[in-house]
């Protein structure tokens, strides 16, 4: 993180024990779950380090900050249906790919984030800001929305739903019962790629526009 003279600070360096107490080197005194989460809202950057093996567990410590918070009531960010996508990319062949592509997500939506402070900051102006936070919240919601149904496909084809739904003529059925021949595995998954980096790309082009 930068201050203002555009000098990158060193992040705050968190110590954790064995028996679980956080440690702020910076202040010389014991944190909790609740101050981590106030410094990431702060904007403060801070890494976590076990205190005996040296290990960075920042990831680990900020997905237990997360799980504390949906346990409180009235606080849910993650809706269901998103947390079993996540779940089902663990260990599958796209996993690489899913981190920088939630990542650009939310860089576009705390960007969003933004726009909707501005046109509160404009009430007095004049302007009706609960028609702009609609707007902003169906485009933020759309967003989300894209980032899973690009990787709908790889995961849908053979669904209970699309069974029901599609009946294969005989045609298909004889299509079906001969060996899929690799070269056209390789040209459907190449297909499928292409069409989640177009949809990057427009995504990238709408939030430089």
């Amino acid at each position: 993180m930068a201050d203002e003279n555009g000098v990158t600070e060193a992040p705050v360096t968190i110590k954790k024990y064995a028996n679980r107490r956080l440690y702020n080197t910076s202040t010389s005194s014991y944190v909790t779950l609740d101050h981590l989460a106030q410094m990431v809202k702060d904007g403060t950057d801070f890494v976590v380090y076990d205190a005996k093996s040296g290990e960075d567990i920042t990831r680990q410590v900020l997905t237990h900050i997360i799980v504390e918070e949906e346990g409180k009531g009235g606080q849910n960010l993650l809706p269901i249906s998103f947390l079993r996508h996540l779940i089902s990319f663990y260990g599958d062949s796209l996993q690489s790919v899913v981190p920088n592509y939630l990542d650009h997500t939310m860089h576009a939506f705390a960007r969003n984030q933004e726009q909707m402070r501005g046109y509160m900051d404009e009430t007095l102006g004049g302007l009706n800001p609960f028609s702009q936070f609609e707007e902003m919240g169906k485009q933020n919601m759309a967003l989300f929305e894209n980032a899973m149904k690009v990787f709908t496909p790889f995961y849908g084809e053979g669904s209970a739903t699309e069974s029901a739904n599609l009946k294969p003529s005989p045609a298909d059925s004889k299509a079906s019962s001969e060996p899929e021949e690799p070269t056209q595995k390789l040209e459907d998954l190449q297909s499928k790629l292409n069409a989640m980096q177009d949809e990057l790309n427009k995504m990238t082009s709408n939030d430089n526009s």
